[in-house]
């Protein structure tokens, strides 16, 4: 009964393999460099206090033609061709946010014969000017922008892109149209 023992043998042999393997320590990996690091954007621990955001305001006299863009911060006013126009606030979207939306409350007043009327007070959105629109006979005053700066959130969304128009020589096949 040779076979046994060269059984014994065999499987005492493997045993003691994988017991020597087991026991030896693991060969160090050599250490990897760290990347360079690169410089982090500030970290913003909360949004922009209303004193010091900054908006844009665009303004318009038709009698004259003047035309000006306005830096103002909320709380300031200017006076341009015989209105006062008042910051109020202004307010963004987060950039991880769809649609970017952009909007300030303005009030303007007009100064004729020495009397003060106020003359608009509202929101006025920077990418939509029709939405809310002050209506004066002789002044224009429209938002151009608000800027604001919002603590790390999400990835900032994508814009869905608008379907292209097809050709009519080129007819595109259900199939070809389906993701891989």
């Amino acid at each position: 009964m040779p076979r046994p023992s060269k059984a014994l043998a065999l499987v005492a042999g493997l045993i003691a393999g994988v017991a020597m393997a087991q026991e030896a320590p693991p060969a160090a990996a050599p250490a990897a460099a760290p990347p360079p690091a690169k410089p982090a954007a500030p970290r913003v621990a909360q949004v922009t206090p209303v004193k010091e955001r900054v908006l844009v305001v665009g303004a318009l006299a038709k009698r004259t033609g003047e035309t000006r863009f306005l830096t103002l911060k909320p709380g300031q006013f200017i006076d341009f061709a015989g209105i006062r126009i008042t910051a109020r606030t202004c307010e963004t979207t987060p950039p991880w946010e769809w649609p970017k939306l952009q909007g300030a409350f303005l009030q303007v007043d007009e100064r004729l014969a020495g009397q003060v009327k106020r003359v608009f007070s509202g929101w006025l959105y920077a990418e939509s000017p029709s939405l809310n629109v002050m209506q004066h006979p002789r002044y224009d005053v429209w938002l151009k922008s608000c800027t604001m700066r919002f603590p790390d959130g999400p990835a900032p969304r994508t814009v869905p892109s608008s379907p292209a128009k097809k050709s009519p020589a080129a007819p595109e096949s259900a199939a070809a149209s389906l993701p891989r």
